[in-house]
């Protein structure tokens, strides 16, 4: 459930809002998401075209959605359509990840390529 509560959180932090209409609290850098989908697909296009700043927000927040085809839990199918539904909905910077005969679990290669956005992303030293 950690890769849709981050995806649900960067939908969150784009509409400045949680659900229930409170204000989100915290300013993302990036998301990263590991065998996960998106929980909130249905309503989302329409929250980030009500709003300007959600736009802004959505198309300038970096996403790394990363997928095993063999995914026995959360299929690959659903991460796809979860990728589409966040690049529709106004999220440019993400990119999509898979990896063949990966099921829901990492391995060092999905690993390194996570710490390889990161660093490239965020500007992260890895030499440290």
């Amino acid at each position: 459930m950690g890769a849709a509560a981050a995806l649900y959180s960067a939908a969150c932090y784009a509409h400045g809002k949680l659900a229930s209409g409170i204000p989100y609290p915290i300013a993302l850098s990036a998301v990263i998401s590991l065998s996960g989908w998106l929980p909130c697909s249905r309503t989302l296009r329409g929250k980030m075209e009500s709003s300007h700043t959600a736009a802004r927000r959505a198309a300038s927040l970096p996403m790394l959605l990363s997928h095993g085809r063999a995914d026995e839990v959360v299929s690959y199918r659903n991460a796809e359509r979860s990728s589409d539904t966040l690049r529709s909905s106004g999220f440019l910077y993400l990119h999509s990840k898979s990896y063949n005969g990966l099921g829901h679990y990492t391995i060092p290669e999905e690993m390194d390529d996570v710490g390889r956005w990161l660093s490239s992303r965020l500007g992260l030293d890895r030499s440290r």
